[in-house]
């Protein structure tokens, strides 16, 4: 189980990303929970943006956001079930230079005890770019708290041992980035 070792916190800047064709900012209640999250957790919330479902839009933000030396992370809410219009895996895999292989499958795990079976047809994924963590949850405030609390929380906190995303993202002027702990 992870704990929070003797380093200091560092805050993270994060962009949101809402994939929709029918929600609006007013209606965006995914992507604003992302947003509370993890802003109440410290961190910066540098960019929110709201793409209708098409693997073109999502990749020109995402891509947009990879290549930008201030965003840390980009947290991407829909998309990621199996409707024709569902088509964020699809966008996001390409951009990816290394994928965070257990993502996708804890995130499932996690689901199970919440939705049932249902969590099967979760797409879920997560990888790297150019230094950014790049993570796709399902497209309902419910998802996404599960995907913060229970996963990013932890793993988006430099205090979090033996180990956590903090180190391996692109760092700002004012972080250092301290390697991961050594198991004992």
């Amino acid at each position: 189980m992870a704990h929070l070792a003797q380093r200091t916190f560092i805050p993270l800047n994060i962009a949101v990303l809402t994939i929709s064709d029918t929600r609006t900012f007013d209606t965006d209640t995914s992507g604003q929970t992302l947003a509370g999250l993890l802003q109440t957790a410290g961190h910066v919330l540098i960019d929110r943006a709201l793409v209708k479902d098409d693997i073109y839009q999502i990749r020109a933000i995402v891509s947009r956001w990879i290549a930008d030396p201030q965003v840390q992370v980009v947290l991407m809410t829909g998309g990621t079930g199996f409707t024709v219009r569902d088509n964020t895996p699809q966008a996001v895999l390409p951009l990816l230079d290394k994928q965070v292989e257990g993502f996708g499958e804890l995130f499932r795990q996690v689901s199970l005890a919440e939705i049932g079976m249902s969590s099967l047809q979760s797409r879920a994924l997560a990888g790297m770019s150019n230094g950014v963590l790049v993570c796709c949850v399902p497209g309902s405030p419910g998802a996404c708290r599960t995907a913060w609390n229970m996963i990013l929380l932890e793993q988006l906190d430099s205090r979090t041992g033996p180990c956590n995303f903090a180190p391996h993202l692109k760092p700002q002027p004012q972080q250092g980035n301290e390697a991961c702990e050594t198991r004992s």
